[in-house]
């Protein structure tokens, strides 16, 4: 079975504020996708969340069969997506439960991890690209 591995960031410049997410994704560490695009107004922590989102609906149509690492440095959000936090926030609820319903789709076969940001340097490069973007 492959085996992926995805660097995910969000984050919003005012918070909220103008969004935006970037993700990495890595085959044998090797770089095979990067992006990084504006999302519009939202939270840091929702920008997160829509990271995640963008990066499984990539996966999803280019990549079946394999099993998904995710590393993001917020810690808040990798909580969540792990069961061990309640998602409170009521703007969060309907991508946490996209998210869940996603991996459920894939089998299960994705794993959240918490990163420090000086580990997801690329991905955050790409959110800040995507905001210095006109």
């Amino acid at each position: 079975m492959r085996e992926i591995k995805i660097y995910s960031d969000g984050g919003s410049r005012g918070n909220p504020g103008q969004g935006a997410v970037g993700f990495v994704v890595y085959e044998d560490e090797k770089v095979i996708y990067k992006k990084g695009e504006k999302i519009g107004h939202c939270t840091n922590n929702e920008a997160e969340y829509q990271a995640v989102l963008k990066a499984l609906s990539y996966v999803e149509g280019e990549i079946s069969g394999c099993r998904i690492d995710f590393f993001l440095d917020s810690e808040l959000v990798v909580k969540q997506l792990n069961g061990e936090y309640k998602v409170k926030d009521e703007k969060l609820k309907p991508l946490f439960l996209k998210i869940r319903e996603m991996v459920i789709t894939r089998g299960g076969l994705v794993l959240f991890s918490h990163v420090k940001r000086e580990k997801n340097k690329l991905a955050d490069s790409l959110v800040n690209l995507a905001l210095d973007s006109k």
